[in-house]
């Protein structure tokens, strides 16, 4: 990637679905740019296309019309088994409702990307996962079984999952939807905390109050992009 290209650049993306009672969509012309390092914020009301956009943005789904560049790859001309492979080293996925699989450890859980990707020797994974774990606060909780922590934890854990294979960006779709405010707080700063770091995170939410954490603000109605503000930050946190 030249340097000063955007890592993450949709241009004139439109997404339709068909539906019994005709045509419905969800994106309509959206062109967006998004840096490394930045933490962007998409919002929006429910049915805005808030979702649709950061499922175009790593490859679950495709757009209608329209071109997704992301880190220097044209996902949207990528076929299925090409998308599953760009996106186990490109992207990690955080969920609000963390996605952790049960009958697994944490760490355990934290090295599954690992073992699909093959991204890290078999020996180096469970060291991996355990630094990651350390990372975000949760180390001492490594060998525990994701039933014995509590939201705020479990959603730490599913962050060091999504940084198993040290991908470049990080998309989180209401990661803090379950979790009350001062777990809010924390994952906010972790997040924050990565992308001073290099990595670029992108994040829907409801919450308009948590702008303080964003360096871009990317306001959605009706499938399209109303307002794109880049925000003039003060240190979060190292304080």
């Amino acid at each position: 990637m030249t340097q000063g290209s955007p890592l993450i650049s949709l241009r004139r993306v439109f997404k339709t679905y068909a539906s019994p009672s005709g045509d419905f969509t969800a994106l309509k012309e959206v062109n967006l740019q998004v840096q490394k390092g930045e933490f962007a914020a998409i919002v929006g009301k429910s049915g805005s296309g808030k979702s649709t956009l950061i499922n175009v943005i790593t490859g679950i789904d495709s757009p209608t019309s329209g071109e997704v560049f992301v880190a220097s790859t044209a996902i949207h001309s990528l076929n299925q088994e090409q998308l599953a492979i760009w996106r186990g080293k490109n992207v990690g996925v955080i969920f609000q409702f963390f996605q952790l699989l049960p009958t697994l450890t944490v760490a355990e859980n934290v090295m599954l990307p690992m073992d699909f990707c093959h991204t890290y020797p078999a020996r180096e994974r469970r060291e991996r996962a355990v630094a990651l774990l350390s990372k975000v606060g949760i180390a001492e909780q490594a060998d525990k079984l994701p039933s014995n922590l509590s939201g705020g934890q479990q959603q730490r854990a599913a962050i060091a999952r999504a940084l198993a294979n040290d991908p470049p960006i990080l998309v989180a779709d209401e990661p803090t939807g379950n979790l009350d405010s001062h777990t809010t707080d924390v994952v906010l700063n972790l997040f924050a905390e990565l992308a001073s770091e290099g990595k670029t995170v992108v994040m829907v939410t409801h919450e308009r109050d948590l702008s303080r954490y964003f360096t871009r603000s990317i306001l959605l109605s009706d499938g399209a992009i109303v307002s794109n503000t880049a925000a003039v930050k003060e240190a979060l946190h190292h304080a």
